[in-house]
C-alpha cells in the first residue's frame, strides 16, 4: 500500500465511522471502530473501497471491533474460464447433449406408449431442463446485481446423455467478496428457489404427459430391464396424484419431461444440503459459524450415502478439504430474523425435493 494513498483511505473510512485508534503497516491499516451500527455503512464503504482495488474485513476480537482495510487479494483464474467464449460454448454443447437425451428417451417411451414426435418432445424437454437450470442461475445473478456484487455469467456442466443424465448443471463464479451474511443468504436461496418454481411447473406438465400401465406389466418391463425404478421424490408424488396417476394398481413410464423435473428437484435437493460451498452450504456457514457448518457438510455426505448418491458425497469430501467455506467480509453482524425464518422453509423444501427410497418412504 502505498504512503501516498494512505491519507485518502483514512479520510475514506472516517467519512463513515469513527475510530479510537489507528494501526498502519507496509500491508495494512487497522482501526478500531468506536461505533457499533456498522452493518449497512460497511457495506458502502465496501463498494467505495473496491472501485480502488482495495478491501475492507471486518474483525471482533475481545469484544472490540476492528476495521482491516487491504489490498485486494490476486484472484487465480484458469484462462480458459476468462474467456467470453468459454459459457457459450458450454451451453451449446449441454444443449446438445439435452437434445440427443430427450431423442433416445422419447423413443424408449414410444415402443411401451407413444407420446409423441421424439423430435419435437426432445425440444419440450431440452426447455425444460435448461428452463429449470437456467431460471435458478437467473436468480443468483439477479440476487447478486441487486446486492451490486459482481458476477460471471452462468458456466453449463455438460453431462452423459442416454447413459446417464445430460447435464450436472451450472454454476457462476463472484468477482467480488461477499460483505455481509444477509447478502451471502440472498444470493444462496434466490437460485433454489426460482429454479425450484420452475421444476414444479415442469413437474405438472411431465405428470400430466406421463403415460402409465398396469402393475403386472409393469414388473415384467422390470425384470426385463426395459424400465428401471427412479426414486421419485414427495412434490413429484403429488403432481401425479393430481392427475389420479399414482394408484397402487398402476406405474408411470416417466416421459422426458418427467425426467427434466425430476433431475431439477434433485440438483434443487443437492444444492440445498448444508455442505460445503453448495447454496445450502454457504446459508447453514451464515446462520450455524464456521465449526457446525464443518458439521452439517460431513453429516450431508452421510445423507448422500445413505441415499446411494457417494459419488457426490465423495466429490463433497474432495473439494471442502480445499476449500471449506466462504467467509464474509463482515462476519460479526447477525444475520436478520426473517432470512432465518426463511430457512426454515429451505429446510423443509430439501425435505420435499429429496429422492426418497421406496425401502426407506414406501408409498
Amino acid at each position: 500500500m502505498y504512503e501516498s494513498t494512505q491519507e485518502d483511505i483514512i479520510s475514506l473510512v472516517s467519512s463513515y465511522f469513527p475510530y479510537s485508534s489507528l494501526v498502519v503497516s507496509l500491508t495494512k491499516l487497522q482501526f478500531e471502530l468506536t461505533d457499533y451500527e456498522f452493518k449497512s455503512k460497511f457495506v458502502e464503504l465496501c463498494q467505495k473501497l473496491e472501485e480502488e482495488n482495495l478491501i475492507g474485513r471486518i474483525e471482533k476480537r475481545n469484544e472490540r471491533i476492528f476495521l482491516i482495510v487491504s489490498k485486494y487479494p490476486p484472484r487465480k483464474q484458469r484462462k480458459w474460464l476468462s474467456k467470453s467464449w468459454t459459457p457459450r460454448l458450454l451451453f451449446v454443447i449441454t444443449v446438445i447433449f439435452v437434445l440427443i437425451d430427450g431423442y433416445y428417451r422419447t423413443i424408449g417411451v414410444n415402443s411401451l406408449s407413444m407420446i409423441g414426435d421424439p423430435i419435437g418432445v426432445a425440444v419440450l424437454y431440452a426447455w425444460a431442463l435448461i428452463g429449470i437450470l437456467g431460471v435458478h442461475e437467473a436468480g443468483h445473478l439477479v440476487a447478486a446485481r441487486m446486492h451490486k456484487i459482481k458476477t460471471t455469467w452462468p458456466y453449463f456442466i455438460p453431462g452423459i446423455p442416454i447413459f446417464g443424465i445430460p447435464t450436472f448443471g451450472a454454476l457462476i463464479q463472484s468477482r467480488s467478496l461477499t460483505i455481509n451474511k444477509n447478502i451471502l443468504f440472498d444470493i444462496a436461496v434466490a437460485g433454489p428457489i426460482a429454479g425450484l418454481v420452475v421444476a414444479i411447473v415442469v413437474s405438472l406438465f411431465g405428470a400430466y404427459t406421463s403415460p402409465v400401465i398396469d402393475n403386472v406389466t409393469a414388473q415384467g418391463l422390470y425384470q426385463s430391464s426395459q424400465i428401471m425404478d427412479i426414486n421419485d421424490n414427495i412434490i413429484m408424488l403429488a403432481t401425479l396424484e393430481l392427475f389420479d396417476k399414482n394408484g397402487d394398481d398402476i406405474d408411470v413410464i416417466m416421459s422426458p419431461i418427467m425426467f427434466a423435473a425430476w433431475i431439477g428437484f434433485l440438483i434443487t435437493f443437492l444444492n440445498l444440503l448444508p455442505a460445503w460451498q453448495l447454496d445450502g452450504g454457504h446459508m447453514s456457514r451464515v446462520i450455524l459459524g464456521q465449526k457446525w457448518h464443518k458439521i452439517a457438510t460431513y453429516c450431508s455426505m452421510g445423507v448422500l450415502v445413505l441415499l446411494g448418491y457417494w459419488m457426490m458425497a465423495m466429490l463433497i469430501l474432495v473439494m471442502s478439504s480445499r476449500t471449506p467455506d466462504v467467509k464474509p467480509l463482515d462476519d460479526v453482524s447477525p444475520l436478520s430474523k426473517n432470512r432465518k425464518i426463511i430457512y426454515i422453509v429451505v429446510i423443509i423444501l430439501a425435505f420435499l425435493c429429496a429422492p426418497i427410497p421406496s425401502s426407506i418412504f414406501p408409498f
